[in-house]
């Protein structure tokens, strides 16, 4: 199973979108992939159901630092390189799906709980999210396939 496949499956098996792209990829970046949903938890519903940076997205950028992040402070050709990674992936994403933001994403509100109960009810998590789960894990496939650490 491909690794977008694998994330869209992890998702809709309960994962939020973002321990979904996180964890597809952290195996092969050397990160169990318990701690990885641990470490990717906090970001669902837009960073804890607060609607702001889609989840798929913090799931990508967590793949990027792990990747490409700096590991010691005076390494400052990391920390550039990761951040124009960020610019791209951002670019890339917002081309596909017009915007990086839970609330623009999903059309509704996540911090309202009215808002959040009604994109529920209205499935709207499988309907949308699972193609920026997909999306997110074929972006990041392509950059890491473009940059060698």
């Amino acid at each position: 199973m491909d690794k977008a496949n694998h994330a869209v499956a992890c998702f809709n098996n309960g994962c939020n979108c973002s321990q979904a792209v996180f964890t597809a990829f952290c195996e092969d970046l050397g990160l169990d992939k318990k701690l990885g949903l641990k470490i990717a938890c906090p970001f669902g519903g837009g960073m804890g159901h607060i609607g702001e940076t889609c989840r798929a997205v913090t799931g990508a950028l967590l793949v990027l630092g792990l990747k490409y992040g700096q590991d010691n402070v005076e390494d400052k050709h990391a920390k550039e390189l990761d951040y124009l990674l960020v610019k791209d992936f951002t670019s890339r994403f917002k081309k596909r799906n017009g915007s990086i933001h839970c609330t623009e994403l999903t059309g509704y509100d996540l911090s309202v709980e009215d808002q959040l109960n009604t994109a529920r009810q209205m499935d709207v998590f499988s309907t949308k999210c699972s193609n920026y789960v997909s999306d997110a894990v074929n972006i990041l496939e392509e950059i890491l396939s473009e940059h060698t650490a």
